[in-house]
């Protein structure tokens, strides 16, 4: 018997493992890892703004990164979640979300989808002039909840 099909006792690899009209096991659905669901948190969030505010985004990149670059400004409790950094004649205008003290500050994924909302909202209007009622069709009054 060939030793591919479970390796190490980790269970059965490969197309045995799949749905098959022989098996009514269920198959766990895939769940995305943390750097995937914080992509589609980003993703997301801009097709919101965007459906609200079709030309919100014109002229501005949107970047992740990992974690920012230390800054000897910061205090030890102070990290920046993201930043907002002004075009300039022959770049674009861009915002960037720094995705470790994003998820630092969430406690739960429905947590971290709305925490990167508000966050590209809020540096979106900062960038931009454009207020945050237009940005979200959402009064400045409720956002603050």
């Amino acid at each position: 018997m060939p030793r591919t099909r479970d390796r190490h006792d980790r269970g059965i690899r490969g197309p045995l493992a799949l749905p098959h009209a022989f098996s009514s096991a269920p198959v766990p659905l895939h769940r995305p890892n943390r750097s995937e669901f914080f992509t589609e948190c980003v993703t997301d969030a801009m097709a919101a703004v965007t459906a609200v505010h079709p030309r919100a985004f014109d002229g501005i990149l949107v970047g992740v990164e990992d974690v920012p670059q230390w800054s000897p400004t910061w205090s030890a409790d102070r990290v920046p979640m993201s930043a907002a950094l002004e075009g300039t004649g022959s770049s674009k205008a861009r915002v960037v979300l720094y995705e470790r003290p994003l998820e630092h500050r969430s406690s739960n994924r429905t947590q971290l989808r709305r925490l990167v909302y508000r966050t590209i909202v809020e540096q979106l209007s900062a960038l931009t002039g454009v207020g945050i009622q237009e940005l979200t069709g959402i009064d400045e009054a409720e956002w603050d909840d």
